[in-house]
Protein backbone atom coordinates (compact mmCIF):
# COMPACT_ATOMS: atom_id res chain seq x y z
CA UNK A 1 0.00 0.00 0.00
CA UNK A 2 1.58 3.30 -0.88
CA UNK A 3 1.66 6.18 2.14
CA UNK A 4 -1.54 8.31 1.91
CA UNK A 5 -0.94 11.63 2.85
CA UNK A 6 -3.37 13.43 5.46
CA UNK A 7 -4.82 16.51 4.40
CA UNK A 8 -6.70 19.67 7.05
CA UNK A 9 -10.23 19.89 6.19
CA UNK A 10 -11.79 23.27 5.59
CA UNK A 11 -13.19 24.75 8.48
CA UNK A 12 -15.87 26.90 8.90
CA UNK A 13 -13.56 29.99 9.30
CA UNK A 14 -11.58 29.39 6.53
CA UNK A 15 -14.26 28.93 4.16
CA UNK A 16 -16.12 32.46 5.75
CA UNK A 17 -12.68 33.98 4.89
CA UNK A 18 -12.65 32.79 1.04
CA UNK A 19 -15.79 34.11 0.32
CA UNK A 20 -15.49 37.68 1.74
CA UNK A 21 -12.36 37.59 -0.20
CA UNK A 22 -14.19 36.26 -3.28
CA UNK A 23 -16.80 39.25 -2.78
CA UNK A 24 -13.62 41.79 -2.50
CA UNK A 25 -12.21 40.84 -5.94
CA UNK A 26 -15.41 40.76 -7.36
CA UNK A 27 -16.20 44.40 -6.05
CA UNK A 28 -13.24 45.07 -7.15
CA UNK A 29 -12.92 44.01 -10.80
CA UNK A 30 -16.34 45.59 -11.34
CA UNK A 31 -15.59 49.01 -11.12
CA UNK A 32 -12.10 49.14 -12.62
CA UNK A 33 -11.17 49.71 -16.08
CA UNK A 34 -7.03 48.10 -17.69
CA UNK A 35 -4.88 50.51 -18.65
CA UNK A 36 -5.18 50.63 -22.51
CA UNK A 37 -1.38 50.65 -23.07
CA UNK A 38 -1.09 47.83 -20.68
CA UNK A 39 -3.19 45.70 -22.06
CA UNK A 40 -0.94 45.99 -25.35
CA UNK A 41 1.77 45.49 -23.58
CA UNK A 42 0.56 42.44 -22.16
CA UNK A 43 -0.71 40.97 -25.88
CA UNK A 44 2.70 41.80 -27.08
CA UNK A 45 4.30 39.86 -24.37
CA UNK A 46 6.49 43.33 -23.90
CA UNK A 47 7.47 43.08 -20.31
CA UNK A 48 9.85 46.16 -20.88
CA UNK A 49 6.82 48.32 -21.37
CA UNK A 50 4.95 46.41 -18.36
CA UNK A 51 7.49 47.51 -16.05
CA UNK A 52 7.27 51.20 -17.66
CA UNK A 53 3.36 51.41 -16.98
CA UNK A 54 3.71 50.15 -13.68
CA UNK A 55 6.20 52.22 -12.62
CA UNK A 56 4.29 55.20 -13.69
CA UNK A 57 1.38 54.72 -11.28
CA UNK A 58 -1.32 52.21 -13.66
CA UNK A 59 -2.41 49.85 -11.56
CA UNK A 60 -1.72 46.65 -13.21
CA UNK A 61 -4.97 44.85 -11.04
CA UNK A 62 -7.18 46.53 -12.97
CA UNK A 63 -9.71 44.21 -15.21
CA UNK A 64 -11.20 44.59 -18.96
CA UNK A 65 -14.42 44.73 -19.58
CA UNK A 66 -14.47 40.13 -19.33
CA UNK A 67 -13.61 41.23 -15.89
CA UNK A 68 -10.24 39.38 -16.35
CA UNK A 69 -7.29 41.67 -15.07
CA UNK A 70 -3.35 42.23 -16.89
CA UNK A 71 -2.52 38.67 -15.70
CA UNK A 72 -5.41 36.52 -16.51
CA UNK A 73 -5.03 38.12 -19.91
CA UNK A 74 -1.27 37.55 -20.27
CA UNK A 75 -1.70 33.63 -18.91
CA UNK A 76 -4.67 32.61 -21.29
CA UNK A 77 -3.17 34.97 -24.36
CA UNK A 78 0.31 32.68 -23.60
CA UNK A 79 2.44 35.90 -23.56
CA UNK A 80 4.66 34.34 -21.48
CA UNK A 81 7.27 36.79 -20.60
CA UNK A 82 4.29 39.09 -19.71
CA UNK A 83 2.78 36.61 -17.35
CA UNK A 84 6.38 36.06 -15.41
CA UNK A 85 7.04 39.95 -15.42
CA UNK A 86 3.38 40.83 -13.64
CA UNK A 87 4.27 37.96 -11.08
CA UNK A 88 7.42 39.70 -10.11
CA UNK A 89 5.60 42.87 -9.93
CA UNK A 90 5.28 43.47 -6.29
CA UNK A 91 2.09 45.63 -6.92
CA UNK A 92 0.15 42.64 -8.83
CA UNK A 93 -2.12 40.77 -6.58
CA UNK A 94 -1.22 37.07 -7.18
CA UNK A 95 -4.67 36.02 -5.53
CA UNK A 96 -6.84 37.94 -7.34
CA UNK A 97 -9.57 36.52 -9.07
CA UNK A 98 -11.25 37.35 -12.66
CA UNK A 99 -15.58 37.72 -13.42
CA UNK A 100 -15.37 33.27 -13.44
CA UNK A 101 -13.74 33.09 -10.25
CA UNK A 102 -10.55 32.09 -11.34
CA UNK A 103 -6.90 32.87 -10.28
CA UNK A 104 -3.79 33.36 -12.12
CA UNK A 105 -2.77 30.26 -10.25
CA UNK A 106 -6.04 28.39 -11.22
CA UNK A 107 -5.14 28.97 -15.11
CA UNK A 108 -1.37 28.50 -15.05
CA UNK A 109 -2.34 25.12 -13.78
CA UNK A 110 -4.77 24.22 -16.37
CA UNK A 111 -1.72 25.20 -19.01
CA UNK A 112 0.57 23.18 -17.26
CA UNK A 113 2.72 25.97 -17.24
CA UNK A 114 4.69 24.40 -13.63
CA UNK A 115 7.09 27.54 -14.47
CA UNK A 116 4.11 30.35 -13.99
CA UNK A 117 2.85 27.67 -10.50
CA UNK A 118 6.36 27.50 -9.16
CA UNK A 119 6.40 31.67 -9.19
CA UNK A 120 2.97 32.03 -8.09
CA UNK A 121 3.16 29.89 -4.83
CA UNK A 122 6.56 31.66 -4.39
CA UNK A 123 4.80 34.92 -4.27
CA UNK A 124 2.16 34.00 -1.85
CA UNK A 125 -0.80 32.32 -4.04
CA UNK A 126 -3.65 30.66 -2.41
CA UNK A 127 -3.01 26.42 -3.20
CA UNK A 128 -6.49 26.39 -1.56
CA UNK A 129 -9.64 27.63 -1.63
CA UNK A 130 -13.16 27.62 -1.68
CA UNK A 131 -15.06 26.41 -4.65
CA UNK A 132 -12.97 25.28 -7.50
CA UNK A 133 -9.33 25.02 -6.88
CA UNK A 134 -5.98 24.66 -8.75
CA UNK A 135 -5.55 21.50 -7.77
CA UNK A 136 -9.18 20.50 -9.72
CA UNK A 137 -7.38 22.85 -12.84
CA UNK A 138 -4.82 20.76 -12.53
CA UNK A 139 -6.43 17.91 -12.95
CA UNK A 140 -8.30 18.32 -15.65
CA UNK A 141 -5.53 19.69 -17.71
CA UNK A 142 -4.48 17.24 -19.93
CA UNK A 143 -0.96 19.77 -20.90
CA UNK A 144 2.51 18.23 -20.62
CA UNK A 145 3.53 18.37 -17.17
CA UNK A 146 0.15 17.98 -15.41
CA UNK A 147 1.09 15.76 -12.84
CA UNK A 148 4.43 17.28 -11.96
CA UNK A 149 2.05 20.10 -11.33
CA UNK A 150 -0.50 18.06 -9.36
CA UNK A 151 2.72 16.84 -7.09
CA UNK A 152 3.39 20.30 -7.09
CA UNK A 153 -0.14 21.19 -5.36
CA UNK A 154 0.01 18.59 -3.18
CA UNK A 155 3.78 19.34 -1.62
CA UNK A 156 2.58 22.58 -0.61
CA UNK A 157 -0.83 20.86 0.83
CA UNK A 158 -3.47 21.05 -1.69
CA UNK A 159 -6.52 19.90 -0.43
CA UNK A 160 -6.66 16.42 -2.51
CA UNK A 161 -10.30 15.87 -1.56
CA UNK A 162 -11.56 19.61 -2.46
CA UNK A 163 -15.25 20.05 -3.53
CA UNK A 164 -15.89 22.34 -6.57
CA UNK A 165 -19.41 24.43 -6.17
CA UNK A 166 -21.19 21.10 -7.63
CA UNK A 167 -19.12 18.98 -5.04
CA UNK A 168 -17.16 17.39 -8.04
CA UNK A 169 -13.46 16.54 -6.33
CA UNK A 170 -9.67 16.56 -8.84
CA UNK A 171 -9.92 12.66 -9.13
CA UNK A 172 -13.30 13.13 -10.72
CA UNK A 173 -11.66 15.73 -13.02
CA UNK A 174 -8.55 13.95 -13.82
CA UNK A 175 -10.90 10.81 -14.79
CA UNK A 176 -13.03 12.53 -17.02
CA UNK A 177 -10.63 15.25 -18.96
CA UNK A 178 -6.80 14.24 -17.51
CA UNK A 179 -4.40 11.89 -18.13
CA UNK A 180 -4.16 8.30 -16.98
CA UNK A 181 -1.14 9.13 -15.02
CA UNK A 182 -3.01 11.78 -12.88
CA UNK A 183 -5.28 9.40 -12.39
CA UNK A 184 -2.53 7.18 -10.69
CA UNK A 185 -0.71 9.99 -8.79
CA UNK A 186 -4.28 11.16 -7.22
CA UNK A 187 -5.06 7.34 -6.19
CA UNK A 188 -1.39 6.93 -5.05
CA UNK A 189 -1.62 10.24 -2.78
CA UNK A 190 -4.77 9.16 -1.09
CA UNK A 191 -7.95 10.68 -3.58
CA UNK A 192 -11.58 9.05 -2.32
CA UNK A 193 -12.85 6.86 -5.31
CA UNK A 194 -16.33 6.24 -4.02
CA UNK A 195 -17.03 10.17 -3.31
CA UNK A 196 -19.77 11.18 -5.26
CA UNK A 197 -21.14 15.00 -6.79
CA UNK A 198 -24.20 16.77 -6.76
CA UNK A 199 -25.08 14.33 -9.70
CA UNK A 200 -24.12 11.34 -8.14
CA UNK A 201 -21.51 10.71 -10.27
CA UNK A 202 -18.14 8.98 -8.89
CA UNK A 203 -14.37 9.39 -10.57
CA UNK A 204 -15.93 6.17 -12.01
CA UNK A 205 -18.14 7.34 -13.53
CA UNK A 206 -16.46 10.61 -15.03
CA UNK A 207 -14.16 8.29 -16.85
CA UNK A 208 -17.08 6.03 -18.25
CA UNK A 209 -19.10 8.82 -19.14
CA UNK A 210 -15.77 10.12 -21.49
CA UNK A 211 -15.41 6.62 -22.84
CA UNK A 212 -12.46 6.87 -21.30
CA UNK A 213 -11.26 2.74 -20.71
CA UNK A 214 -8.15 2.44 -19.72
CA UNK A 215 -9.35 4.91 -16.76
CA UNK A 216 -12.56 2.79 -15.94
CA UNK A 217 -10.23 0.04 -15.43
CA UNK A 218 -7.80 1.81 -13.06
CA UNK A 219 -10.16 3.11 -11.12
CA UNK A 220 -11.66 -0.67 -10.81
CA UNK A 221 -8.39 -1.68 -10.12
CA UNK A 222 -7.85 0.60 -7.18
CA UNK A 223 -11.16 -0.51 -5.97
CA UNK A 224 -10.51 -4.08 -6.01
CA UNK A 225 -6.94 -3.02 -4.31
CA UNK A 226 -8.64 -1.48 -1.75
CA UNK A 227 -7.69 1.94 -2.16
CA UNK A 228 -11.01 3.91 -0.79
CA UNK A 229 -9.69 5.18 2.81
CA UNK A 230 -8.04 8.33 1.36
CA UNK A 231 -7.48 11.49 3.84
CA UNK A 232 -7.31 14.82 3.32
Amino acid sequence: MPSVRFRLPFTRALRATFAALALCAAAGWAHAAIDQNLLAAVMQDNPGQIAVRVSQGVNPNEANAQGNPALHIAIQQESWKAAHALIANAKVDVNRANASGETPLMLAAIKGRIDLVQQLIARGAFVNREGWTPLHYAASSGAPGQTAIIQLLLDNYAFINAQSPNESTPLMMAAGYGSPEAVKLLIQEGAFLDVKNQQGMTARDFAQRGNRVDIVELLAQAQRAGFTQGKW
